[in-house]
């Protein structure tokens, strides 16, 4: 098993999958990229498989789970059909996140508050297969103490909105969203919940969310993938991986 870092640090590739769906065939291969992601440092990986199969394909979640060393992060929608693949796969972890057919990514967090009986139920027996539940979840103390309530082990926080801001150097908002993100993360941890943040993280915004010392996990995507074009998958992430160490020695 690779080395474990005292952050972890998941690497999600599925938009190796869109550039190969662009083009059709079976070119670039997102085994392949997750192969190097374990090798360059990576903890875990990170794969969508979307409703609509735009990125990756069951054959990937297939091939994942029989390739890795390293921990497979499933995210998901909460539907019947996504259950019963998570169900037959038993990966380490799902991570249940909002999803709308027209959205170019994930947008916004899960309301989870908006129906806790029904997402009880659901998440129920991938817990009983030995899967760890997250939930990703906007740094909100109503989600966060709703996904409690359920039985969900892990919350990944949603930091798009404090990216954003930091992006246009709107240092006001980068400095609300920063202190939520400490807040809901110090509160969430306090009521017995992992707590792992994601959604637009760069080399220039990941270090304040690295210093969080409760976040044990941030997961990456599409920065590191087109960053890739430029340096290699394997520098990419290893270039991710010494930010994150830097911050938390």
């Amino acid at each position: 098993m690779p080395q474990q870092h005292p952050l972890r640090l998941g690497v999600n590739i599925d938009h190796v999958a869109t550039l190969r769906n662009a083009r059709g065939g079976g070119l670039p291969d997102p085994v392949r990229a997750a192969l190097v992601a374990q090798e360059a440092g990576a903890d875990g990986i990170t794969a969508h498989l979307r409703e609509d199969r735009r990125h990756i394909r069951d054959a990937d979640i297939d091939a994942l789970m029989e390739a890795l060393e390293i921990p497979l992060n499933f995210e998901m929608a909460a539907t019947d059909e996504m259950q019963a693949i998570a169900l037959r796969h038993t990966p380490h972890a799902v991570c249940l996140v909002p999803e709308k057919r027209e959205e170019r990514t994930t947008e916004g967090g899960l309301n989870v508050a908006q129906d806790e009986n029904k997402m009880a139920h659901f998440i129920a027996p991938l817990r009983g297969a030995g899967c760890r539940v997250s939930i990703f979840i906007a740094a909100d103390e109503r989600q966060i103490v709703a996904a409690h309530r359920i039985g969900a082990d892990v919350i990944e926080l949603h930091t798009g909105a404090y990216c954003d801001a930091f992006a246009v150097g709107d240092l006001e908002a980068r400095d609300r969203e920063l202190a939520a993100l400490r807040e809901m993360a110090a509160f969430a941890h306090d009521l017995g919940l992992e707590v792992h943040a994601g959604h637009g993280l760069t080399y220039e915004d990941v270090t304040p969310i690295a210093a969080l010392p409760q976040v044990q996990e941030v997961n990456i995507g599409h920065f590191i993938i087109g960053e890739a074009v430029f340096r290699g998958l394997g520098p990419a992430i290893q270039k991710m991986r010494e930010i994150l160490d830097k911050a938390r020695p």
